[in-house]
């Protein structure tokens, strides 16, 4: 009886100790391969526990090597912006201005009741209210209102704000992303252009990201995050 309590409680911390090297994040907030990594090793933990023939070693070792797994995808993820693709996916544009994005929920395998249960958790009622809706890699949904249903909103105020506009990430973690380079219609010149504007390159810059108002948000390495309103007014591009 002891042996067994004995038992329980060894792989018990081992597994507390293991999934708090692997990060803090809760399963909502998990990519694909985390989640997959965390029931492994979930189902893993209950063998030793239960069948007392098996080895304690024989228990901990596979979780051992999950963890290590775990920090080799996380490490490539980080520095590979196509594996980090590949293993988690990218965020998926579900209403735009124009409307529900119908060849999207396909991709994603939702239906109409499934993108408007989402809007409801967000605290959305209404499709005329959101001016983009997208789904990250994680499943959650994120959501930019119209200006009029923004925080403070306009109507509030009795004034008209512009249109909001989706950023997109162009810069991350120092590697460039040419597709969002595509969708602004920018080339590596013009790019190179707003960076000597800005005194810095690409592999110093923790995030750059654009909308096509030409709204910059960056932030170098070690730096606080900067805000030009319109980059094309600074330099002709």
């Amino acid at each position: 009886m002891f042996t067994t309590f004995l038992r329980v409680l060894i792989i018990y911390v081992t597994v507390l100790i293991f999934l708090r090297i692997m990060g803090k994040r809760q399963i909502g907030e998990m990519q694909p391969y985390e989640v997959v990594i965390t029931l492994i090793i979930a189902d893993l933990a209950t063998i030793p526990m239960s069948d007392g023939n098996v080895p304690l070693l024989n228990g901990i070792l596979p979780l051992a090597i999950l963890v290590i797994v775990h920090y080799v995808i996380t490490l490539l993820t980080r520095k590979n912006i196509k594996i980090r693709r590949f293993m988690s996916g990218r965020p998926v544009v579900v209403i735009s201005p124009n409307g529900i994005e119908y060849k999207a929920l396909k991709e994603l395998n939702m239906n109409i009741d499934d993108l408007l249960e989402s809007i409801r958790q967000c605290n959305f009622y209404s499709l005329d209210q959101i001016l983009y809706a997208i789904i990250e890699t994680n499943g959650k949904m994120s959501i930019i209102p119209t200006s009029a249903n923004a925080p403070a909103t306009a109507g509030d105020l009795g004034k008209e704000n512009p249109p909001a506009q989706l950023p997109h990430v162009i810069i991350s973690d120092g590697k460039l992303i040419k597709d969002e380079m595509k969708t602004l219609k920018l080339d590596n010149k013009q790019l190179s252009k707003i960076l000597s504007k800005l005194n810095t390159n690409v592999k110093d810059l923790l995030i750059f990201s654009m909308d096509e108002k030409g709204k910059i948000y960056y932030q170098q390495k070690n730096s606080s995050y900067r805000v030009i309103d319109d980059i094309k007014k600074e330099i002709k591009l």
